[in-house]
Order: C-alpha cells, then structure tokens, then sequence
C-alpha cells in the first residue's frame, strides 16, 4: 500500500512557479501564483489545483506556502524558508529550501518534509532577456518507506513584452519505481497590476498518463 501510495504522489509532484528557484524575494515583496490542470486520462476528467506563495522576511529569507490538491485522492501543505548559498555572479546563484507540512491519501494527513539546492542564472538570448533554473529537491512523506528525488528545470522568456515562451521539465523518483517526467510548453502573458497568466500543456509520463490544459495567474506584490 506504501508503494502505490507514493507512485501516486509521485505522479502529482509540481514544480515551482517560473519565479522561484535559486532568487529570493526582496524584503518585503510578494508573489502568488493559482493553477488549475485539466486531463482527460478516460472518459471522465481530472483537475489538479495549486496555490503558491513567497514573501521576502528579510534581505537573505524568503518564506513561503505551497498548496497541491486532487480532489478526492492526494494532495499537500507545505511551508518552506529559502536562504542564499552562493552568488556566482554572471554565472548565476544557488540557494537551500527547507520546508515541512502534510500530505493526504484520501483525506488521510500525515508529515512530510523537504530539502533542496536550486540553481539560478539570467540569461541574454537573441530574443531577449530570459532565466534558467535547475531545482534538486528530496521529499519524505511519512507512510512512504523511501523519500522522492526531484529534478526539475524551466527556462524562459522576461521581456518586457506581451507574450514569452516558457518550458518546464519535471522529473521524479522513488526506490524501485518508474522515472516519472512531464514536459510543459507555455506562453506568458502580461497584464496589468504586475499580473501574468500562463497557458500550457502539460505531457506527463505518469497517471494521469497523456496531456493536460494549464492555466495560471501569477501576481508579485
């Protein structure tokens, strides 16, 4: 049962928000990000939600919630405290995230708790401004007998400009399980009042199996 747990919640594993990663938050600024995924895997569809949150507590930590849910099967709360390890200048800048909270199997809480080194670094392409960031992370959720290893990338566009492209590659592991990845392509789309809104879709390896619809709405503040 612990297996089939975690290769459930393994499948639901979401990447941070484009703006996270290895930069801090100044002092005093915010962000929330709102996402909804739609999937067809049968005849009927599935809906993953998620709410983000940061805020710069000082200069060198940033402090923040992490909400995942799937109606009715898993989901988690977690809050976490980002601090800066290394500035590295026009080659980038690395930061440490600990965080812990609780995770759910059908309405079951139990702890968890996660680690992870993010890498960051601005990037001057032909098309404009961009970033890259490359997340590790190693989650334990009680109730699995092993933690999940994460590695996660996303690479895009900040112009000051109506519309960028963005690519998320998710990957994820468990003892003995399958390598469970998803790839999502999205456009960015600048609003008023610091608002963006994302609109992908989502290639998952894992259930549900197949492609999803994302939307987002991210705010700083």
């Amino acid at each position: 049962m612990g297996r089939i747990l975690a290769i459930i919640l393994l499948s639901f594993c979401a990447a941070q928000p484009a703006c996270a990663g290895a930069w801090l938050r100044d002092k005093g600024a915010g962000f929330l990000s709102l996402t909804g995924t739609i999937y067809n895997p049968s005849s009927t569809y599935d809906f993953k939600s998620a709410v983000y949150a940061e805020w710069g507590l000082t200069p060198k930590l940033t402090v923040g919630l992490d909400l995942n849910e799937r109606p009715g099967l898993t989901g988690h709360a977690l809050i976490f405290a980002r601090v800066p390890v290394a500035a590295l200048g026009q080659n980038g800048r690395v930061a440490f995230e600990f965080g812990g909270g609780g995770h759910h199997f059908q309405n079951r809480w139990h702890p968890m708790y996660k680690v992870g080194l993010s890498y960051g670094k601005s990037l001057d392409t032909r098309w404009g401004s961009g970033w890259l960031a490359i997340d590790f992370a190693l989650e334990h959720r009680i109730r699995t007998s092993d933690p999940f290893y994460k590695l996660d990338a996303t690479v895009g566009l900040s112009e000051n400009r109506r519309l960028n492209p963005m690519l998320q590659i998710e990957t994820a592991y468990f003892d003995n399980s399958e390598f469970q990845w998803s790839v999502t392509p999205s456009i960015l789309i600048k609003s008023k009042n610091n608002r963006k809104w994302q609109i992908g879709i989502e290639h998952r390896s894992a259930y549900p199996k197949g492609y999803g619809l994302k939307f987002a709405i991210m705010r700083e503040f």
